[in-house]
């Protein structure tokens, strides 16, 4: 007989701890708050039927654990949204660089994300590994900006 599927918080309970944890929680609750579901497995985001983010929870110490999101974004701050320059930098920490995994996007491209140019880019533009809080709120970020995107 297989497990009962369990809810995003309770894989949180189940696989994290800490402030990883925490974290997370507080994660699960922004995005129950906004009308955001989690896939099957919790591998995914969505909004109304399209997929906003990527997530990998394992909660292990090899990247990409203990959890990592990859917020869908194209690096362009959508016309009527504004991107302080805090979450920007926070962003730019975070961005993606190749690291060969076999993807179609190998080996990377030149891309500008929010008007800084990086090069060697993975196709998923910005990933946010075991986000902290400062992290964790731009991701949110990011979430809405991909929500406004998606609603006009």
């Amino acid at each position: 007989m297989s497990e009962p599927c369990l809810t995003f918080e309770e894989t949180i309970l189940k696989v994290l701890s800490g402030k990883a944890q925490e974290n997370a929680l507080d994660f699960a609750a922004f995005l129950k708050a906004n009308n955001f579901a989690t896939g099957e497995n919790h591998g995914t985001v969505t909004h109304e039927g399209n997929v906003i983010a990527y997530i990998h929870m394992d909660g292990k110490d090899e990247i990409p654990g203990p959890w990592t999101v990859w917020p869908s974004v194209t690096g362009t701050v959508p016309e009527g949204f504004t991107l302080d320059e805090r979450m920007k930098e926070v962003a730019w920490a975070n961005v993606n660089v190749c690291g060969k995994c076999g993807g179609e996007c190998a080996p990377g491209s030149t891309k500008t994300v929010y008007g800084k140019e990086f090069d060697n880019i993975c196709g998923a533009i910005l990933q946010f590994t075991n986000p902290d809080a400062e992290s964790l709120q731009c991701v949110k970020t990011m979430l809405q900006l991909i929500k406004h995107d998606i609603l006009n």
